[in-house]
């Protein structure tokens, strides 16, 4: 499957759980990920898509890991089957802190 079929499909799933997909660019930052997502109860992911056989470039790594040092959630999603994973971890996480009231 075509990454970009992935991608629309995911973004529409983010759309659906009442969230909010971006593309993300950032001038000057080689191998930042590609896509936010932003989810209801404020949960903000930075997404770089990839095929089944999609690789990180090692400056995609190195922007992913410095992402995650500052406690920021990345994710790489790997084809349809992780992008239907992710969206699925996602859902459970919504609706947990919807029965847990959702108090901040």
């Amino acid at each position: 499957m075509r990454e970009r079929d992935i991608e629309k499909w995911l973004l529409r799933q983010v759309e659906r759980l009442g969230g909010l997909a971006f593309k993300f660019t950032s001038p000057g930052n080689d191998g930042v990920p590609d896509r936010l997502a932003v989810l209801p109860g404020g949960a903000i992911y930075f997404i770089e898509l990839k095929t089944d056989r999609g690789r990180l470039t090692p400056i995609q790594v190195w922007q992913q890991d410095r992402l995650d040092a500052l406690g920021c959630q990345v994710r790489t999603i790997r084809g349809m089957d992780g992008a239907v994973e992710f969206i699925e971890e996602v859902r459970d996480a919504i609706h947990d802190e919807e029965e847990g009231g959702g108090a901040r």
